[in-house]
């Protein structure tokens, strides 16, 4: 079953995962504050993904079926052709290593989540095998079969709470958290060869975990917000140039909103959509900030179909009676961008 409905935004929430398939974000899972019970955790329904379009601006909240059995916080999710992947997570009753898939392009998702895998073991919190860890695992999605590659080079340190990106043939590393440090490392693995690389570029960042990389080029990562070795929770924005290992400072205008535990997602018009996470110390005995605040970030220029999009909308009163003309896509494109205006003017 399938059940679809514009609200004005999901709840608040920290811990949930966030991937982009075209031109929407879908975001699952996390936790927020329960009501009116003191520092009690709630987990978002596990059933409950909310949709946002990047072109409209406009939220829906689905519900999907199938056999994904918890709520939980602090999975690993991403689109793969289509498809949402979320592996493992934190729920009511502990750990999870389990595999589950959602294809996401219509009808398919109301077809719901369906178990693909579940590895190894699961360990508790009092267990000596429990702790940081720096290993590898490949899931190859055709035969569902985990495999773990030997490595070689400068293999980063165990660490949790780290933040990943992609360029090309190199999974990037950054920072994370070992015992009570936070680390401001930067490393990459060679996902050909499977050797690992320890970059030291000039100044940069300052050590965090729970913080954001996300790729927004050929040549650049994008590295936002996070929680330091003395518990502040960061606001700061750096760009990270690949071909030139070069950290540069980002401005913004998001310096009073910092965030833990977000999500970041880049979009396909050169921004960066950061939403939720947790606004102050989460390991206090306050209570949690969470946040359901959309933070966008501006990082690559417009491309030159978005500023004529841009240059329509404006003098739309006068060009409207030529939209006819312009190609399909382009034209639901237009659509969709005008639909956001009129919200936002109403």
């Amino acid at each position: 079953y399938l059940t679809s409905f514009e609200q004005d935004t999901p709840a608040e929430r920290s811990g949930h995962i966030a991937v982009v398939d075209r031109n929407i974000m879908y975001v699952w899972g996390g936790y927020k504050n329960a009501e009116n019970h003191g520092f009690f955790d709630l987990y978002l329904p596990r059933n409950e993904i909310w949709t946002y379009n990047m072109e409209s601006g406009v939220w829906t909240k689905h519900l999907a079926g199938g056999s994904l059995h918890s709520s939980m916080s602090g999975s690993c999710g991403v689109c793969v052709d289509g498809v949402l992947y979320l592996f493992g997570g934190h729920h009511a009753r502990g750990n999870t290593n389990k595999i589950y898939r959602l294809p996401l392009r219509t009808p398919s998702l109301d077809k719901g989540f369906c178990l693909c895998v579940c590895f190894g073991v699961f360990f508790n919190w009092d267990s000596p095998g429990r702790g940081w860890n720096n290993h590898i695992h490949i899931l190859d999605l055709e035969t569902s079969t985990w495999s773990q590659p030997i490595t070689t080079g400068d293999t980063p340190s165990p660490r949790a709470a780290h933040a990943c990106a992609t360029v090309g043939n190199r999974g990037y590393v950054f920072g994370g958290r070992y015992k009570n440090y936070r680390l401001n490392d930067l490393y990459y693995l060679d996902l050909d060869t499977w050797e690992w690389h320890e970059i030291v570029p000039q100044q940069g960042p300052v050590g965090r975990s729970w913080h954001s990389f996300t790729p927004v080029s050929l040549d650049h990562i994008f590295l936002f917000g996070g929680f330091t070795t003395d518990r502040e929770t960061l606001s700061d924005a750096w760009l990270y140039s690949v071909s030139k290992n070069e950290w540069k400072p980002f401005k913004h205008s998001h310096t009073e909103s910092p965030r833990l535990w977000h999500t970041a997602c880049a979009g396909p018009d050169g921004e960066v959509f950061v939403f939720g996470g947790c606004a102050n110390n989460l390991l206090s005995h306050h209570r949690a900030a969470h946040s359901n605040d959309l933070l966008v970030f501006n990082v690559q220029p417009k491309s030159l179909v978005r500023f004529c999009m841009e240059t329509i909308l404006q003098h739309r009163e006068r060009l409207s009676s030529y939209w006819d003309c312009l190609p399909k896509h382009l034209l639901h494109s237009l659509k969709q961008r005008m639909a956001r205006v009129n919200t936002l003017g109403s």
